[in-house]
Parts: structure tokens; C-alpha cells; sequence
């Protein structure tokens, strides 16, 4: 037995009072002995995340060299936890247990225990799909249902069910709450009790009017509490701007104020996480990152603001906002539990028990709310590596919307076709780690220095704004917007300086800024020189914002609006690429850079349509063209250009398509033509002619009418066109005679000829009665086939009569219209028998 085995037989053996996990862990290792899975459930407190992956150490699954992975969600995590384990072995972070995040990582050939946040195992995944020198995965604080676990739980469900049935996947949860997990993985539960000292709860009287309160109120807490209680002061607060503003409040405090947010440096977390020298009291004032995994020492009393604040995306907007929400009961539980880990505490939550009760039980799990592209992204790259579409198994589905949405981005940046296949561009920007976005702006560098450049952007936008709002306005007010131009800050990564700059998080940015460069194959001295629109335009396409209305306004390429502060001289520009938005009733432009109209970038143009777009003036009747360059939403170029007869064309045949009785000129006769071959296909059975009803021809307008439209180009153009030559045209010659025989145009009778109105049910032949003189029956259309009906009008050339049978009416209809007639109009001839008496003669056409 080598010092290493000796030293962790040691710890698993010792009693359990101290880690009370140390009682199950035999349980859980014959588990995985037997099967691949398992989820082992411990309550904060009893040492799951320290003696687990130091249990399995030695298992006979685990092949000589092969590692285990223990993912945790935050960096803060996983490096306390490599830390804590590498001590309790006698070592230092790097040699048996390592760990490795974003910004560091202490790792040697030594390691076989490898903590790591979500998002790097994610990246390892995609890059080495096998695993093949890892044995084991461990999901710790599996839980908080990140979308980084969640994805890397299914893709290795997926491995371990197709190329690595011997890998072992362990998921560890604080809550029992694991019916869907265990379904999910096949596993069954080992659950330990945990240690917890008993803690006393007590609620606030009264709830706060709105969170802004939330650092007074947790302020005036903490001073009662330093009064009532021993020990430390453990302070959970929403996000970095209530820990500042209460730490401003406990100025003078007869305690060591600290705050604990994952923006730290290394070194100030660690101070957290380790008692004071001199034993001085500690007030601790923590965003949700003390909630799970960590264990901070000394800490007897617990201040629940009971709000978090966690990024939800909006699928219509394109974006994600920070909402401040309130907790969950189930979190609320694990908060208060932090004053119970070393000996009895309390924990006062600033609402009241009623609110208390109305709480979710459990907090939603991030897939259902998050930003997709990544998580699209790289189930696409999976699917590939694994050959094909893969049958990835989730707790929960991610939603329809929040895919889609991330699927059209992803288009848009190039990432994956249309199909929803990677692209070599995909494949290159999901090597660089990054957001979509960011790798976009970055694979779109034209040169090392502009690679340099684009690193320090995507690095600047990974992490906080340097030049963020601080501290209050007047009268206490929200703090002031610092300008949104991004060359500002771009300086101060190069060295330059500003009063109200973070340095912690230029430190940050500068360090990740690095890490982009050597992805990306830089030398660290690389200047970063070249065009930030350009490269922002590469990466936020659907930001693109055109200045409108009043000052400040302007509208997105994605779809709706965005404003800036008028203070801001970036607003005077009329063409912005936008980086960052912050969505409060409306989206305010954060960070942007200024582009310019008439030079713009590639990037922008590859991703633009441009096209001649012809439209009607309804005041001229003139067809107009116009020349537009458009990205998404907006008109960025807009020129006008000669009308192409072909444009005018589509215009024109678009136009009659949509109106066709008012585009056209409809003469009596073109209305005739039409009602005769009608009359043709459905009385005659003609089918073989061409349909001219008007259904037919707006259907078919390009067919029978563009032939006519050569030189074309104006709606009075359009409409001196001959109709009734171009409806004749589509009739053989043989054809048009026949129609004339068979449906005349007009009747010839002793008294004159009579038109024929084909466009009634049933075609009338109408004249003053004299014309019908002589006439001793109905004429006959198509040999009888088609009825005709004849009205015998007044001298005013009013309607008298209407018949189908001439002869039957001069016996029986026609002496009482004679005998109405010859009073009215005494000086025309109303003979008795019209049928054999002789016509006046007609009137000669002028």
C-alpha cells in the first residue's frame, strides 16, 4: 500500500461524526462496481464533494492513468474543492487532484482527480469525444440544473450508451428530489444523512416595498445580529451592486465586512474561505456562489435577502436580461442550512412567513430560460462526432422557441447551414470557448492585429463592463450610464486609465484576453489595432442600430428599437454595431462602436441582400426603382435606378394579378369577348377554349400578358393597351370565326342590327320595338343551343318587354303593350300585327 492509498484509507475510515458522507461510501462504490451509474444524495455539510472522488481513487474500473472528472458549476468551486482535497492528502493543488477553470489551473501528468467547471468539460467533450483517458464523471451539485450540466450529462449518456459502456457517471445532489434524475441515468440512489446542526428560523415582520431596499434592510440586519448573536455573518444578496452599496451601509461595523462573488480574484475568495488570524468576527456578503458546494468557516448566522438574480432570454427579443427574482423554498432551505454546518445557528429571512409560503418549491431549471446558441452549437458539432443525429436525453426539453431563435442566429453567424449541420466556420468558432458571438467576431479578423483585437473585444464582452454604473445618482437615484463607446474600454486593456475604472475586472479581461490569443495562435505582444464596428457587426449582425426619429432612438436589424443616452456623443451617429443591451421597460444600448455608412465592413456586407426593390407611385402612375442594401430590418444603402423593363414587368403583371377589373381598360367590347367564350366553355361544353374568366386570367397573368408589356413601364401605359386584341390573340383565326358565327356580336333583322349582351345569365338582345318589326320569331344562337331573350324597349329606349319566344309574344303580350305605347307616344307606328308589317327605316350611323 503506497502513502497515497494508506492516507485516503485513512480519511474513509475515520469516524463519520466530522463528514458524515464517509458512512455510504462503501455503498456508493460497490454500486458502481456492480453498474456504470449512480446518484448519491448528501445534504450540504457531509463531504460528498471531498471524500467521493477520493473514494473512487482506487476502484478497480479505474484503468493506471485513466482520470476522474468532478465537474462543478462555478470556478470558486473547483478550485476550494481541489484545493481542500489536495490538503487532505498531504499536497498541493496539480499533483493527485487538480483543477482546472476559465482563467487558471493547476494540473500536471501526476493528476487523476481533475475538478473542472461545466463549460471547459463541455469543450472537452467536443474536442475529444471518446474520453479516452477518463474513467469516471462526477456531476457535483447536479441540482442547481445548470445548462452546462445538463448538456454534458446527456452527451455523456449518449458516449456511454454507444462507444464507452465501461465509462462511470456519478451524479451527487443536496436535494432527494432525484426521481427524474434516476430515471434519466438508470441509477439508483445512495443517500447519506448529513450532518446539521439544528438552526433557528425567524422571519421578517414585514416584506420590503421593492428589492432596491434589500441592502438597508440587510445593513440594518446585520447590526441586530452582531448584537443578539456569536459568530460570523454569512449575507446572501442579489448581485454585485447590493453587496457594494450594503457594504457602504456597514461602514464603522464592529466587524470585518467581506463581500464573495465570483468577479473576486483568487486570492480575496480565499480569504473568505478561511477563518481571520486573530479570530475577529466576519461579515460575509455573498451572492448566491455561497449557497452549495462551499463550505465558509465560522459562520453561525445567516441573512437571507431571499432574491437571485439569473439570466432569462427572451426568444422575440434576441436577448438575455438579468432578472431579479425571488429564490425557491428548496434554495431558501440550503441557504439558512449554511448556518448550521459547524455548530447550532440562525438564520433570519428578511420576508414573511405568508411570502415564505408562496415561494416555488424548486428554482426552474436554467435550459427552460437560457440563451440556446451554445447549447444548439454543440449538440449539432455532437451529433457529427458521433456520426449522425444523436438521441440526447434531458430532464427537461429546451424549449421550441429558445432553439429556434438560436438556430437562426446561428445561421446568421455562419456556425451551421440550414439544415442545421455544422460548418468549418462552426467548427473553428466552437474551439475558441467562447459564446457564439464572440468566436464570430473573432473568426472574422482579417489579420493578426485585428485577431488581437477581436480578442480583447470577446474578452471585454465575456466578462463585466470595466466602466460599469457605480454607486448611486442624485437623491438616490440610479447610478449614471458611462458612455457606451467601446474604444474607451478597449484603452484601458491597453493600459490606459479612468476614475471610475474596476481594475479586478480589467485583470479579468486582460487574463482572458490572453487566453483568445493563444487559441487563436498570437503572440502576446500582437498590438491589437483594426476596425471594432467591423468586427462587433461580425458577431452581432442582428444589432446593427439606424438612427430614427429623435435623437437617441434608433432601430435594431433584428427587429424593434433601442435608445441611448442623449448625453452620450455615441448617439450622434446615425449608424451603430451594438455589443451589449440592457433590457429595462425598453433595450438601452451599453456598449457599441460607431460605423460608417459609406465604408462598411465585409462582415456586414457577406451577411446583407442587396436588390433592386420597383414599386408603384400612386400619384403619377409611375413605376420607381430603388436600389437597397438591407441587413435584417434595416435599409443601410438606398439609391435610385433606371427601371428595367423586366422589373417593370413583375411590377405591372402583380399589379393587374391584384386588380384586375381597375388595372386594365375594360372596353364593352374586351367584356363581350370574355362573356362569349364563357358563354362557349360552360353552354357549348367548349372546354378546349381558354379560360378568360377573371379568376383565370389573374392566375395566369404572366402567361397571356407579358407579351404585351414590352417598353411598358407606367400604370397609363398599362392601360392604353388593346384587351380585346390581346384576349382575341389567344384564339386561333379558325377559332375567332367560329365564335362569330356561333355567338354573333350582333343580329341582323329588317328592322337594323341589335347587340347581343353575352354578360347576362342568359344572352339579351334588346332594341325599340320597331327594330323587331317584320320579325316573326326569336333568332337563334349556335343553332338554338344557347337561349336568347329579346327586350323590346320604349322610344325613351326604356324596357317594355321581355321575351324568349317573339312569335308568342306579338299574339299575347303584344296589344296591351300597344295599347299603353300609342298613348304615350301617339307619333309612332304601333300596328296590330308587328309580325308581318314593315320596319321604320334604321337611323344612319355619323
Amino acid at each position: 500500500m503506497n502513502d497515497r492509498t494508506a492516507i485516503i484509507a485513512a480519511l474513509l475510515n475515520a469516524p463519520g461524526e466530522e463528514l458524515p458522507v464517509r458512512v455510504c461510501l462503501p455503498a456508493l462504490t460497490a454500486t458502481l462496481e456492480a453498474q456504470p451509474n449512480a446518484v448519491l444524495v448528501a445534504p450540504p455539510g457531509a463531504g460528498k464533494t471531498t471524500l467521493a472522488p477520493l473514494a473512487l481513487l482506487e476502484a478497480s474500473w479505474r484503468g493506471e492513468g485513466e482520470r476522474i472528472i468532478m465537474l462543478e458549476p462555478r470556478r470558486l468551486a473547483a478550485r476550494a474543492a481541489a484545493q481542500r482535497m489536495a490538503s487532505l492528502l498531504g499536497e498541493r493543488a496539480g499533483e493527485t487532484v487538480g483543477f482546472r477553470t476559465r482563467l487558471e489551473s493547476a494540473v500536471s501528468d501526476a493528476t487523476r482527480i481533475e475538478v473542472v467547471t461545466e463549460g471547459l468539460f463541455l469543450r472537452r467533450l467536443l474536442s475529444d469525444p471518446t474520453l479516452d483517458d477518463v474513467a469516471c464523471v462526477i456531476f457535483d451539485e447536479i441540482h442547481e440544473r445548470s445548462l452546462d450540466a445538463d448538456l454534458a450529462l446527456a452527451f455523456c449518456l449518449d458516449l456511454q450508451q454507444t462507444l464507452r459502456p465501461d465509462l462511470r457517471l456519478l451524479a451527487m445532489s443536496a436535494t432527494a428530489d432525484t426521481a427524474t434524475l434516476c430515471d434519466l441515468m438508470q441509477a439508483p440512489v445512495v443517500e447519506s444523512e448529513g450532518r446539521q446542526f439544528p438552526v433557528e428560523i425567524r422571519h421578517a415582520k414585514r416584506d420590503l416595498t421593492s428589492p432596491r431596499d434589500l441592502p438597508m434592510e440587510a445593513a440594518r440586519a446585520v447590526r441586530e445580529m452582531l448584537m443578539e448573536h456569536e459568530g460570523d455573518i454569512l449575507v446572501f444578496l442579489p448581485g454585485t451592486g447590493e453587496i457594494r452599496r450594503a457594504m457602504t451601509e456597514l461602514q464603522g461595523a464592529s466587524a470585518l465586512v467581506l463581500p464573495l462573488h465570483g468577479e473576486l480574484p483568487p486570492a480575496e475568495q480565499a480569504r473568505v474561505l478561511t477563518p481571520e488570524p486573530d479570530g475577529r468576527r466576519r461579515v460575509i456578503l455573498s451572492t448566491s456562489i455561497a449557497e452549495t458546494s462551499l463550505t465558509v468557516p465560522g459562520v453561525r448566522i445567516v441573512i437571507d435577502g431571499g432574491f437571485r438574480r439569473a439570466p432569462r432570454f427572451d426568444p422575440g427579443a434576441g436577448l438575455a436580461r438579468l432578472e431579479t427574482m425571488r429564490i425557491s423554498r428548496a434554495a431558501a432551505t440550503q441557504r439558512s442550512g449554511r448556518a448550521g454546518r459547524e455548530a447550532p445557528g440562525s438564520s433570519l429571512r428578511l420576508w414573511t412567513e405568508a411570502t415564505g409560503r408562496g415561494l416555488a418549491p424548486h428554482d426552474r431549471p436554467e435550459i427552460l430560460d437560457a440563451d440556446l446558441s451554445d447549447f444548439v452549437l454543440a449538440t449539432s458539432l455532437w451529433g457529427d462526432a458521433m456520426g449522425g443525429e444523436s438521441a440526447l436525453r434531458f430532464p427537461d426539453p429546451p424549449p421550441a422557441g429558445g432553439v429556434a431563435a438560436a438556430r437562426e442566429l446561428l445561421v446568421q453567424l455562419g456556425a451551421v447551414n440550414d439544415d442545421g449541420h455544422p460548418t468549418e466556420l462552426g467548427r473553428r468558432m466552437a474551439s475558441l470557448g467562447t459564446h457564439p458571438r464572440l468566436a464570430a467576431m473573432m473568426v472574422a479578423a482579417r489579420n493578426p492585429t485585428e485577431a488581437s483585437l477581436a480578442a480583447d473585444l470577446a474578452a471585454l464582452l465575456e466578462e463585466r463592463d470595466p466602466l460599469r454604473p457605480r454607486g448611486g445618482g442624485r437623491s438616490g437615484g440610479p447610478p449614471p450610464v458611462p458612455p457606451a463607446d467601446l474604444s474607451l474600454r478597449l484603452d484601458l486593456i491597453a493600459g490606459g486609465d479612468h476614475p471610475d475604472a474596476d481594475r479586478g475586472a480589467l485583470a479579468r479581461i486582460r487574463q482572458a484576453a490572453g487566453q483568445f490569443r493563444r487559441r487563436l495562435g498570437l503572440r502576446a505582444q500582437t498590438p491589437a489595432v483594426g476596425d471594432v464596428a467591423a468586427l462587433v457587426a461580425a458577431g452581432f449582425p442582428d444589432r446593427i442600430a439606424q438612427a430614427r426619429g429623435e435623437p437617441g432612438s434608433y432601430r435594431l436589424s433584428g427587429g424593434g428599437s433601442a435608445r441611448i443616452s442623449k448625453a452620450d456623443r455615441l448617439g450622434e451617429g446615425k449608424l451603430l454595431a451594438v455589443a451589449s443591451l440592457f433590457l429595462r421597460k425598453s433595450a438601452e444600448i451599453r456598449l457599441a462602436a460607431p460605423l460608417d455608412p459609406n465604408n462598411l465592413p465585409q462582415a456586414l456586407l457577406d451577411r446583407a441582400t442587396e436588390q433592386v426593390e420597383t414599386a408603384l407611385d400612386s400619384t403619377t402612375g409611375s413605376i420607381i426603382a430603388r436600389r437597397r442594401l438591407r441587413v435584417g430590418a434595416l435599409v443601410l444603402r438606398d439609391r435610385t435606378e433606371t427601371v428595367k423593363c423586366e422589373d417593370a414587368s413583375e411590377l405591372l403583371l402583380a399589379q393587374v394579378a391584384g386588380s384586375l377589373d381597375t388595372a386594365l381598360t375594360w372596353t364593352e367590347a374586351a367584356r363581350q369577348f370574355q362573356a362569349r367564350i364563357i358563354v362557349s366553355r360552360e353552354t357549348l361544353g367548349r372546354t378546349d377554349l381558354p379560360d378568360l374568366s377573371n379568376e383565370a386570367l389573374s392566375a395566369s397573368v404572366a402567361e397571356w400578358l407579358s407579351p404585351w408589356l414590352n417598353g411598358v413601364t407606367t400604370l397609363t401605359a398599362l392601360k392604353g393597351l388593346d384587351l380585346l386584341a390581346i384576349l382575341r390573340s389567344r384564339l386561333p383565326h379558325a377559332e375567332l370565326v367560329a365564335l362569330d358565327r356561333e355567338l354573333p356580336t350582333e343580329l341582323a333583322l329588317k328592322g337594323g342590327r341589335i347587340k347581343v349582351d353575352y354578360t347576362e345569365p342568359v344572352p339579351v338582345a334588346a332594341a325599340r320595338a320597331q327594330t323587331f318589326y317584320g320579325t316573326t320569331e326569336t333568332p337563334r344562337l349556335a343553332g338554338g343551343r344557347v337561349p336568347l331573350r329579346l327586350a323590346l324597349l320604349s322610344p325613351a329606349g326604356r324596357p317594355q318587354a321581355l321575351t324568349a319566344d317573339l312569335a308568342s309574344f306579338w299574339t299575347n303580350g303584344w296589344l296591351d303593350m300597344r295599347r299603353d305605347m300609342r298613348g304615350r307616344y301617339p307619333r309612332h307606328d304601333w300596328p296590330e300585327n308587328p309580325a308581318v308589317a314593315t320596319p321604320p327605316e334604321p337611323r344612319k350611323r355619323h
